[in-house]
């Protein structure tokens, strides 16, 4: 059987990158969702369907027999269009929270998941969410000349590092201790590397351990900025007040993401004592 025409930008030997149609505040230029399949492989497997948008699904679903699909958190516009492509496809759907698996058995921690010709490793890196995880392809190789060449794989981060910026800890579901614990895992995961990193908002980047190190280079920052917050207003300051200054600058269409990471902040330095 001949496989489906090539749906999506090729980011990767093993990835395909389809972007949703959901720009914004909080999405970037949209969701990425990926379609992965060995070359030699009839089947595909899809990480993230994204938004429930007629189009998008039809390009996913166009792509190749689906076999699986795969979540890497559970915010909406990363899993709203489950239950329609789910029944589009026919295909389990795995995620790490059992409300989000459909047919599927819930993944685990460290587990090898063979499917469309490839070994996916299962990577747990909760803190942007409880529920965060990344996908990491070790035989993968990035493409082209303005990403950079991936010589020990890709990993698919979901929303726990951005092609663009830095992702948000969503308090109180995410937490930042064990957000810095998963940067230290996937930085380990990156040693001595490069190893790509195709993300769930933004570009791919070619050295995963290269911008764990950048984020947790951010997250000690932010920390002193909070710390130097409580020392002005007090250490029972509320969360909007240390915001207006530590995030001063912020717009104001992601301001209610800056005090969910300030709330998580706090509950850290509070946490340490």
């Amino acid at each position: 059987m001949d496989q489906a025409p090539p749906v999506g930008d090729r980011v990767s030997a093993f990835a395909r990158l389809v972007l949703a149609p959901n720009a914004g505040p909080m999405t970037l230029d949209g969701t990425n969702s990926y379609v992965l399949r060995a070359p030699d492989s009839e089947s595909i497997v899809v990480v993230d369907p994204g938004p429930s948008d007629a189009t998008h699904l039809a390009a996913l679903a166009g792509a190749g027999r689906v076999e699986l699909v795969l979540i890497t958190h559970h915010h909406p516009d990363h899993t709203e269009s489950l239950d329609a492509f789910h029944a589009m496809t026919d295909a389990p759907v795995r995620a790490i929270d059992p409300a989000f698996c459909l047919a599927g058995a819930p993944l685990v921690d460290g587990e090898r998941i063979r499917a469309a010709g490839l070994e996916i490793d299962v990577v747990a890196t909760p803190g942007h969410t409880a529920d965060s995880v990344c996908l990491s392809l070790p035989g993968d190789r990035l493409v082209g000349a303005d990403i950079g060449d991936g010589a020990l794989g890709t990993v698919l981060t979901g929303d726990t590092i951005l092609g663009r910026g830095t992702t948000i800890i969503a308090d109180p579901d995410g937490a930042l201790g064990p957000y810095l614990d998963s940067l230290e895992a996937l930085r380990a995961l990156g040693t001595p590397g490069p190893v790509g990193v195709l993300p769930g908002h933004g570009p791919v980047l070619p050295d995963l351990a290269a911008i764990c190190r950048a984020y947790l280079a951010h997250r000690a920052e932010r920390l002193d900025q909070v710390r130097a917050a409580l020392r002005e207003l007090g250490a029972d300051a509320s969360t909007a007040a240390v915001t207006d200054l530590v995030y001063a600058d912020t717009d104001a269409s992601v301001r209610s993401a800056a005090e969910a990471s300030v709330r998580a902040q706090l509950a850290y330095l509070r946490s340490e004592g």
